[in-house]
């Protein structure tokens, strides 16, 4: 009987031995970095534990909260969602978090990952309300840094600060994607049409600037040729005019020489002839006095004579 009170004495004490470097050895804290512990005393807050080794009073001191202080991502799930115009879309996204302050984290919120969801789609749902199925595609940006700002607002109190907030999809109903479906070819049919017409409008104004353009240089082409044929016709009358006066200013001083005047009337003798040798295949009216050739020449000598005398 003995023998059995003994050994369960040594039980009894062997456990509470165990049962003490059990708290001893849990009373020995290894804290990991970006990690942080909260440390209560008797029930009370009493220090956090940051990255490092630290000892703990046993059965005084007790970790009650582990908060991890990297960034994190909580999916938001799907939630309906009524635009302006009165049409039921589902939307879903991410929360991109992080733990500022585990004190707050841990005694602010009951559970800060929760409250933040909760919080991302009550606003989302606020923020959808107010816009258009059309705007609501466009305005994402808007929808996120609204959401960011209302969970910045409550991430104070609960210790946690939101980095970003992205929606991943909004999903209408699928008659509302077949009449979008529908919108989006009819705007692509006319801008394809619009596309063809300038086009074509821009390709005729190509061609009739062409034609003008070939116009205007035939026109000023036709001007200049003609031009030149009147410069080229008045140097050539400029130069047979010259010849001329030329060639009567020789006879004349040819003429008032001595002698002149006979070369001059055998000239105009050989002339005369060789004019009417060219009348005899011809049927004209003649004078009568044509064969008097004497009658002829004296004429020419009767006329004035050219050379000093002349100006008397």
């Amino acid at each position: 009987m003995i023998d059995i009170i003994d050994i369960g004495l040594v039980v009894v004490w062997g456990g509470l031995f165990l049962f003490l470097v059990v708290r001893f050895f849990q009373s020995i804290r290894l804290v990991s970095t970006q990690t942080a512990h909260i440390v209560e005393r008797l029930g009370r807050y009493h220090e956090t534990l940051e990255a490092g080794f630290h000892a703990l009073i046993p059965f005084v001191d007790k970790v009650t909260f582990m908060q991890d202080l990297r960034e994190e991502s909580i999916d938001v799930p799907p939630q309906e969602c009524f635009s302006m115009d009165e049409v039921n879309v589902i939307v879903d996204g991410v929360i991109y978090i992080s733990v500022i302050d585990p004190v707050k984290a841990s005694y602010g919120v009951t559970d800060y990952r929760y409250a933040a969801v909760q919080l991302a789609q009550t606003t989302t749902r606020s923020v959808i309300g107010q816009l258009d199925l059309d705007k609501t595609f466009e305005e994402r940006d808007l929808i996120s840094a609204r959401v960011v700002e209302v969970l910045d607002a409550a991430g104070s109190t609960w210790g946690i600060r939101v980095h970003r907030y992205e929606i991943k999809n909004i999903s209408p109903p699928r008659t509302v994607q077949d009449a979008m479906e529908m919108q989006v070819n009819a705007e692509r049919d006319r801008r394809a049409l619009l596309a063809r017409s300038e086009g074509d409008k821009q390709g005729r104004i190509n061609r009739s600037e062409g034609t003008k353009t070939e116009a205007i240089n035939r026109s000023e082409g036709e001007a200049q040729r003609r031009i030149n044929e009147a410069e080229g016709r008045g140097e050539e009358i400029l130069a047979i005019a010259n010849a001329t006066a030329d060639s009567i200013s020789k006879i004349a001083s040819v003429v008032i020489e001595p002698g002149g005047k006979e070369a001059m009337r055998l000239q105009m003798g050989e002339q005369l002839l060789r004019s009417l040798s060219g009348l005899k295949d011809k049927k004209i009216v003649l004078p009568g006095d044509l064969l008097d050739l004497e009658g002829w020449l004296s004429k020419i000598d009767s006329r004035p004579t050219l050379g000093p005398s002349s100006d008397r």
